[in-house]
């Protein structure tokens, strides 16, 4: 069951077989329904407290077939979620009773090397990205774990390790492939629907559904990072030096301090697995 935005109770729409008959003959990709194979796979994001059922998935391969759901969805009054690397805490990507477009299929990167641009799907994850560019000593500012959706990311405005040299993620974007909320495709750059522009660089996910990031790649290499574990009696010490040692760190350094439980790692002696420690990392 759902709630509309009177916060009264809407009914779950049931698709009739003849619409999805006709998804399925308009789009390229899986379309699954409730009881299909692959539908719950395709349902399930990193944060396993969400259980949301979506009244539809389309596995989407190209950006045509994007706009072909976003029309459907409009048409049936149906909430749309983009799913990524389903990274969101709160599970935006799976609409209960809505449709949930899964671009995990549209995960290409090129990477442009005299002109130091990738352009990357909206499916791709950080891993992707990372890996196309390392060879030529590129990199943009990316997320911190490989297998972080680069769409949500750079939406969100987008935090990692480059950050304090080159901004954010989301200050890298050059352009964006756009579908929007009408089923139109669009470009987005600074000279080109300048306002859109402007939205999707850190304002969310609400504008459209992204199927194409242009960055800006840096010269970026070689990289020394590290981290350092110490155990929770030592933190107030450990984040005062931080702090003193951040105040007069250079750019080209991003470290971070986390507060947390042991996990049972083989670099971590076994008397200290489970109990709260300060890891102290840097690149």
């Amino acid at each position: 069951m759902r709630l509309n935005a009177k916060g009264e109770l809407m009914a779950d729409p049931v698709l009739a077989a003849s619409a999805v008959s006709a998804l399925r003959r308009d789009v390229t990709g899986d379309v699954l329904l409730p009881g299909d194979d692959g539908y719950h796979d395709a349902r399930r994001v990193w944060n396993a407290m969400v259980d949301r059922r979506p009244a539809v998935v389309v596995r989407c391969a190209d950006a045509d077939t994007v706009a072909a759901a976003v029309r459907f969805a409009r048409g049936h009054g149906l909430e749309i979620g983009v799913r990524c690397g389903g990274h969101s805490v709160s599970g935006m990507s799976v609409p209960d009773g809505g449709l949930m477009l899964d671009l995990t299929q549209m995960a290409a990167v090129r990477v442009d090397v005299d002109g130091r641009r990738a352009r990357v799907q909206g499916g791709a994850l950080l891993g992707a990205l990372d890996r196309a560019t390392q060879p030529y000593g590129l990199a943009t500012t990316a997320g911190n774990v490989s297998h972080t959706g680069v769409g949500g990311l750079t939406l969100g405005g987008g935090m990692g390790w480059l950050a304090r040299r080159y901004g954010l993620t989301c200050d890298n974007v050059l352009g964006f492939d756009v579908v929007t909320a009408d089923g139109e495709r669009v470009r987005a750059t600074q000279s080109e629907n300048a306002d859109l522009f402007w939205g999707l660089r850190g304002g969310g996910g609400n504008f459209g559904v992204v199927t194409s990031f242009e960055f800006q790649l840096h010269e970026v290499g070689p990289v020394l990072s590290g981290i350092v574990f110490y155990p929770a009696e030592e933190a107030e010490q450990v984040l005062n030096g931080f702090r003193a040692a951040a105040a007069s760190a250079p750019d080209e350094l991003t470290a971070m301090v986390n507060l947390l439980i042991a996990p049972p790692v083989p670099f971590l002696p076994e008397s200290a697995h489970g109990k709260p420690i300060v890891a102290v990392i840097g690149c």
